[in-house]
């Protein structure tokens, strides 16, 4: 079975990175996996998306990915500007960046939500005064069972030289609520 990853962000939030992570960790647990973006000039703060793609067998797709099993929003105001949900799997999952529980999509599909803003925040886990959104949001999917919470953290530490990281996704991880 093929898992398939939307992502929506902002540009510089770390959405295309945070996708390349994830695809990393499943790497590291003996599965395929891919990771692309898709955005043309945008520049930073613009809406981009970009994609995850999770397999026991060799993965032959690289389109798109339209009927997503899961949605992660790194920027709960995107659900003002985007339908994030079309497409998600009937049961599929939408995860999303937020304390702001009331303006959430509701539909067929279940809903997780951290804040991994201020988990960034309280950290001091910024880039340019912008708090660094990828390696907290990859500890909420491991919560989640996306990738195991041991395989995220060596992708964070294989990509990045500053535990900051690794423990804004284990906060995370602690964090992440079902609704």
């Amino acid at each position: 079975m093929m898992l398939e990853i939307r992502w929506h962000s902002r540009g510089g939030q770390g959405g295309v990175t945070a996708s390349k992570l994830l695809a990393q960790a499943a790497f590291l647990e003996g599965k395929y996996s891919t990771a692309f973006p898709v955005y043309g000039a945008e520049r930073r703060g613009a809406p981009i998306m970009s994609f995850t793609r999770i397999s026991d067998n060799d993965i032959k797709v690289s389109s798109q990915i339209y009927s997503p099993d899961i949605v992660v929003v790194l920027d709960d105001t995107i659900l003002d500007l985007v339908n994030v949900t079309e497409g998600l799997k009937p049961g599929g999952l939408l995860i999303v960046n937020t304390n702001h529980h009331a303006k959430l999509p509701r539909g067929d599909f279940r809903v997780a939500t951290v804040n991994v803003t201020d988990i960034a925040l309280d950290l001091g886990l910024t880039l340019s005064g912008a708090p660094i959104l990828n390696t907290p949001i990859l500890g909420a999917l491991a919560k989640l069972g996306i990738v195991k919470l041991d395989s995220a953290l060596a992708a964070i530490r294989d990509t990045f030289n500053d535990e900051k990281n690794v423990k804004a996704a284990t906060e995370a991880y602690e964090k992440v609520v079902i609704c």
